[in-house]
């Protein structure tokens, strides 16, 4: 059973939520919330696995949210959920902590998985926003060709693990890249895994911040 906090500021938007979750046996919503302060607070009262978190809402928003519900340590998972025109707030979001971006429009059956996805430390990123999402990093973080061979977590990985993180960068799912280096999935995990551990990245949107940040990935690379 997957707990789930719902916060957003529109009550039909929070009633059609818990209507999809409560009708699946996997999901459970403990709570609701209607702007970020309540979230946070609610997140620490009832620790769900998932929180699934609106932008835009009066007061505290659903970035500040996030970053505090991180920062607190506890077990919950932020799924966020956006619309094609709160671009600019995906890059801040990812800062601070959140585990994915689903958009508001995405089918039950990918909210659902989004929200399994999430809870057992997965991330996820909606497969529309993906190339919208690697523009916005292309915007917001300089080109740094310059000092990324020099970071020891970059010299710490083998060459594989390096073309894994390009890939990851990239916004590549497993399958993906099983196909491209023609590896099976469960050995493109594996390569995954010792990836995020040896860079220090909590899931795979941590790994594309990575990359971005050394100049390992471009919108337009591959």
């Amino acid at each position: 059973m997957t707990t789930v906090l719902v916060v957003d500021d529109q009550p039909l938007q929070r009633y059609g939520f818990r209507m999809l979750l409560d009708s699946v046996a996997e999901t459970e919503v403990v709570g609701e919330a209607a702007h970020g302060s309540e979230a946070v607070r609610k997140a620490a009262e009832l620790r769900p696995d998932v929180v699934l978190m609106d932008v835009r809402m009066p007061g505290m928003d659903g970035i500040e949210a996030t970053r505090r519900i991180v920062a607190a340590g506890d077990r919950s998972r932020v799924l966020v959920l956006t619309t094609f025109d709160v671009d600019e707030y995906v890059h801040a979001a990812l800062r601070a902590g959140a585990s994915g971006f689903l958009l508001k429009d995405a089918r039950p059956e990918e909210l659902l998985a989004g929200i399994r996805a999430v809870a057992v430390g997965d991330a996820v990123i909606a497969p529309a926003l993906t190339r919208r999402l690697l523009h916005e990093f292309a915007r917001l973080v300089p080109p740094s060709g310059n000092g990324s061979a020099e970071d020891p977590r970059l010299s710490a990985l083998t060459e594989r693990e390096r073309e894994i993180l390009v890939a990851i960068g990239k916004g590549w799912s497993n399958g993906e890249i099983a196909t491209h280096f023609v590896l099976s999935e469960s050995t493109v995990k594996t390569h995954v895994g010792r990836v995020l551990s040896k860079i220090g990245a909590r899931d795979r949107i941590q790994a594309v911040i990575f990359a971005y940040d050394h100049g390992l990935a471009r919108p337009h690379a591959g």
